[in-house]
């Protein structure tokens, strides 16, 4: 099945963006967790290859990518380019050491999964990040395009979600990797969980008052304030006429709830960059409490694109330079 949060347009979504926080918190968590237990076993080379059918998916590539970059190789018996390419990719798994996993799909088995990546051919080539799938590349592939691509995975991996790898012993034995376990149910996940049904359904009135049944109990709950900070956003775009709130934002350039309408649309609409420089082309043309509303409206739309996300980081440079 295709997991709720795995965005498979390559735009940047709200979606995308909740389950890049969820799976960074996740990995941090499961870090602190092998720490405090002594470190995690290490695995053998052999295993950082495996067979993935759909049965296994979930646990197998969506699980894991908190851990590691998983790169799936999507390919066929009878498929020519694809016996060049594969022992390709298993070499460079085991060269990479443990940097990135190799998930191998025989398609003829697992149509569905072909399908819910909306293959047209094979060899293709996608990875898992942080539970976010990417497309890498289709048909054949010379080594150093592969080697490159692969050096930008690791790279988005490590830099974005602190995605550090797997442990490589070679004289570990081969089947020996460690399971990925749940963690233990925390105080406030059946809320959090009825606040996602809830969105997930659309009942956006439902989600938000969730997500502030959650912050009133554990006011630095970071999933509470990014699912909030989505949910309401979500309720302020609901039924307007996109066409209206633009043509209002055009004609007015000084009116500021024309501008937060518009940057609302923007975000939701996966321009995150225009979003920001409406706010922040705003803040510079207003005084006393309506900038003051803008730059609130900014900082809300911060929490939903996340901190980290460097789009974020040069928005708030920006900020700082337009107020002093």
């Amino acid at each position: 099945m295709q997991p709720r949060n795995m965005s498979m347009s390559g735009v940047v979504d709200l979606a995308a963006v909740k389950a890049a926080q969820e799976a960074k918190a996740k990995a941090e968590q499961a870090r602190a967790q092998s720490a405090r237990e002594g470190g995690a076993g290490a695995i053998s080379p052999a295993d950082l290859v495996i067979d993935v059918d759909e049965a296994g998916f979930e646990r197998d590539v969506l699980q894991r990518s908190a851990e590691v970059p998983v790169v799936i190789d999507f390919w066929a018996e009878w498929c020519e380019p694809c016996k060049q390419l594969s022992p390709v990719l298993e070499r460079l798994a085991v060269e990479y050491n443990g940097r990135f996993l190799l998930a191998k799909v025989d398609v003829d088995a697992n149509q569905m999964l072909m399908q819910q990546f909306g293959i047209q051919g094979i060899p293709a080539v996608f990875a898992v990040v942080a539970g976010q799938a990417l497309p890498l590349f289709q048909g054949a592939a010379g080594e150093a395009q592969i080697r490159q691509t692969l050096d930008q995975l690791v790279q988005v991996g490590e830099q974005r979600f602190g995605l550090t790898g797997l442990t490589v012993d070679p004289e570990a034995e081969p089947g020996g990797a460690p399971e990925t376990s749940e963690q233990p149910a925390g105080p406030h996940d059946g809320l959090l969980e009825a606040a996602v049904q809830a969105l997930d359904s659309g009942d956006l009135s439902g989600a938000v008052q969730a997500y502030k049944n959650v912050l009133n109990e554990d006011p630095g709950n970071e999933e509470a304030k990014l699912g909030l900070a989505q949910a309401e956003l979500l309720q302020r775009v609901q039924g307007v006429d996109p066409q209206q709130v633009r043509r209002d934002a055009a004609d007015k350039p000084a009116d500021v709830r024309a501008q937060i309408a518009a940057a609302d649309l923007d975000l939701v609409g996966g321009h995150v960059e225009d979003a920001f420089g409406r706010l922040i082309e705003t803040v510079q043309r207003t005084v006393g409490d309506d900038r003051d509303t803008v730059r609130m409206r900014l900082l809300e739309l911060f929490e939903v694109v996340g901190p980290d996300d460097p789009r974020v980081i040069a928005a708030r440079r920006a900020l700082a330079r337009a107020l002093f």
